[in-house]
């Protein structure tokens, strides 16, 4: 692909202040506001069993007040000076990000630094949030057609318990975890030496480090805990599972396999074969399968992951073994055969489009640069994403279909509703 096109570049620096945190700064005056993104190095990866859903339920806890921030205040602060924030937790970290007018950058720090050091970790505070999660879990996984479902799927792709259990956690593990357990893990995980803050705005770099260091620099550093073994042993025969919902009315197959690292090029060929696959309506699995009508509805995607991910390839229709039979028809087609030279350049065109998208927000490029950071030590590959997918050729696409989507690797899940199940 053209080595002419113009590169989306995201200029910044690094520091590092004494206790560890590390600091990432990113200049840009097209808008007077700016985006402050800590992204700590803990999520669902990071939990034992009889702990999952610990991660998750501690980002609601970063909520609940600080030594100088009344429960639920950091809400009403930034958006009462006109900005907006949220936090989110996966497998691979947890993010807390905002966006503020640029004259507020001190709020912003303030805040994330009271928090950082001096969490209101009650038992009040933790049995309020415990029944929420426990809540929100009954809304979007035990009470939602294919909830289940999304957490099943790893589970049986997965042999390792780092990978294969869901961030949100069980209701067991949930209803287990003690008061005690949530003090050792914010002492253990929200410490400076584990923590990226990413800045990116309408600042000048040489002030915004010195406020940084004015709220971030006198918090103590801690022991960061041991990175989990996310190793997962080469898969050797094919596994299938049956659920039955009493939530669904229609069948769902997924088709998935394990993959690389998001950073590796493999996985650049993975997500491009799957936009060849389900991008839009000229996709392969849009006109053989959902225009002929074997299922209702098809797509697939490549899960971007520091450790093992997921390919998935999946359909929604009346008819489970019509539906399974077509997506093993394509999926073949792709192992067979090289894709043609136009799909690949209109996936690479549809994901430069994206990316291209995704940098024009100054909060994106401020959670990529402290994920990336935290990922791969490299916030630097959000510069190269574009470059390593432009590389990938026709024969990568080809190669990495006949690897990753071999039989034995494949993993099926049929779900089904319940009147299907007498016939399954």
């Amino acid at each position: 692909m053209g080595s002419t096109r113009a590169k989306a570049l995201v200029n910044f620096s690094e520091h590092r202040l004494a206790n560890g945190l590390r600091v990432i700064l990113s200049e840009d005056h097209s808008a007077p506001t700016v985006s402050v993104s800590l992204a700590y190095d803990v999520g669902s990866r990071d939990e034992r069993p009889g702990e999952s859903g610990f991660a998750h339920l501690f980002e609601h806890m970063m909520f609940q007040g600080s030594e100088n921030v009344g429960k639920g205040e950091h809400f009403l602060l930034i958006q009462n000076n006109g900005g907006s924030m949220n936090g989110t937790t996966s497998s691979e970290r947890t993010n807390y990000y905002q966006t503020l007018p640029a004259n507020q950058l001190d709020l912003a720090l303030f805040l994330e630094a009271d928090r950082m050091k001096s969490l209101s970790v009650t038992a009040a505070n933790f049995e309020n949030q415990r029944a929420t999660v426990i809540e929100e879990r009954k809304q979007n996984y035990d009470n939602r057609p294919y909830g289940r479902s999304s957490e099943l799927l790893p589970e049986l792709v997965f042999a390792n318990f780092a990978n294969a259990h869901s961030t949100i956690g069980s209701l067991a593990d949930l209803e287990a975890f003690t008061f005690s357990q949530a003090l050792a893990f914010h002492g253990a995980y929200y410490t400076p030496n584990n923590c990226v803050l990413a800045l990116v705005g309408d600042v000048d770099p040489v002030h915004a480090l010195a406020r940084v260091e004015h709220y971030f620099g006198d918090i103590p550093s801690g022991t960061r805990p041991p990175a989990p073994d996310v190793a997962e042993p080469e898969p050797s025969t094919e596994k299938r599972e049956t659920f039955v919902d009493p939530l669904a009315r229609l069948a769902r197959v997924d088709i998935a396999c394990a993959i690389p690292a998001a950073n590796s090029p493999d996985f650049q060929a993975l997500q491009l074969l799957t936009m060849v696959l389900s991008g839009g309506h000229s996709s392969r699995l849009y006109q053989e399968i959902v225009l002929k009508q074997e299922a209702l509805s098809a797509g697939a995607f490549a899960q971007e992951r520091r450790g093992p991910g997921m390919l998935v390839v999946a359909a929604f229709g009346p008819d489970a073994a019509q539906a399974e039979s077509a997506l093993l028809r394509e999926i073949e087609r792709v192992r067979s055969a090289p894709v043609e030279a136009w799909e690949l350049e209109k996936a690479q065109l549809t994901l430069r489009r994206q990316v291209s998208q995704q940098l024009l927000s100054t909060v994106t490029r401020a959670n990529l640069l402290a994920i990336y950071a935290v990922f791969y030590d490299d916030p630097g590959f959000i510069n190269r994403r574009l470059e390593l997918f432009d590389q990938v050729t026709v024969e990568d696409l080809h190669r990495v279909a006949r690897q990753y989507l071999a039989p034995p690797r494949r993993r099926t899940l049929l779900t089904l509703p319940p009147a299907q199940e007498k016939a399954a």
